[in-house]
């Protein structure tokens, strides 16, 4: 995984931990037709975390009153990992969070107070509920929030991942999409493979992935392969549908994030029954 940074900061190296996609399914990129004009995408909205990054979120859906949204990964929960298998909601949570404008810059202090979802089983995500508004953050320092697409993302499209923790963005494309990424004890489904230019490090965990076309949040960047190992933490492998195994040293990867929307209701609250959710459920 792209580690968050507890002990990554002496090695330099990538801190964080991995869940595990898988091998490339069948989303390939539609035939061209007008290219659309790429959005421009900067660091507002994004957070530093103590040793992750993250965004604020809203769903397509979701109101300027509604409380706000912070979604980073489920390793870089504060407890610590979630187990295979579990599911965390409804946590109690005092996490702080640096509000980030388009430079970088560190604008406001924003306060978690319940872990609403985290996970780390088929995907690798938390989701914090803060304790202002969207309108309250826009009022007070001019920022709006990230929404979240509810369609699957689409191989070849243009990406950007933006790291609040180290101020810095990757730029690549969508390489595939993996059935089952494998890292560790985790397993995550239908995983996003970046091309090789999105290079992400230790404390890039949690960093929205956004589709320059639409400005929108497709993934939250979450592992790489660094040493060539198979499988293991900070060594994910992809596993296709029957079971082969595939190592690509060097490539990183997100979850994908167009199933989350179909779970909030009105206010952002978590509906895990709501037609259409198919999150995991505790």
């Amino acid at each position: 995984m792209n580690k968050p940074l507890l002990a990554a900061l002496s090695s330099l190296a990538i801190a964080g931990l991995g869940a595990t996609p898988a091998v490339a399914a069948p989303h390939t990129a539609a035939k061209p037709t007008t290219k659309a004009a790429a959005v421009t995408v900067n660091f507002a909205g994004t957070v530093s975390l103590s040793n992750c990054s993250g965004s604020v979120i809203r769903f397509p859906n979701s109101a300027d009153t509604d409380p706000a949204l912070v979604m980073t990964n489920g390793h870089c929960l504060e407890t610590g990992f979630p187990e295979p298998g579990e599911v965390i909601t409804g946590q109690s949570s005092s996490r702080s969070f640096g509000l980030l404008n388009s430079s970088g810059t560190r604008v406001a202090t924003l306060r978690a107070n319940q872990v609403v979802y985290s996970t780390m089983t088929d995907t690798d995500v938390t989701i914090y509920r803060t304790t202002t508004t969207y309108a309250k953050i826009k009022s007070s320092y001019g920022i709006s929030p990230l929404t979240v697409q509810d369609t699957h993302p689409t191989a070849g499209t243009p990406i950007k991942v933006v790291s609040g923790y180290w101020k810095r963005i990757y730029s690549c494309n969508v390489d595939g999409f993996v059935y089952r990424l494998k890292e560790g004890d985790w397993t995550w489904k239908d995983s996003l493979r970046y091309t090789s230019s999105c290079n992400t490090i230790g404390g890039t965990s949690g960093s929205p992935v956004i589709d320059t076309n639409t400005g929108k949040v497709v993934a939250v960047n979450n592992t790489g392969n660094e040493d060539g190992q198979r499988c293991t933490e900070n060594n994910p492998c992809e596993v296709d549908a029957n079971g082969n195994v595939t190592v690509r040293q060097g490539i990183n990867y997100a979850e994908e994030t167009y199933l989350i929307p179909a779970c909030f209701t009105t206010g952002n609250k978590l509906d895990l029954s709501a037609a259409g959710c198919t999150l995991p459920k505790p």
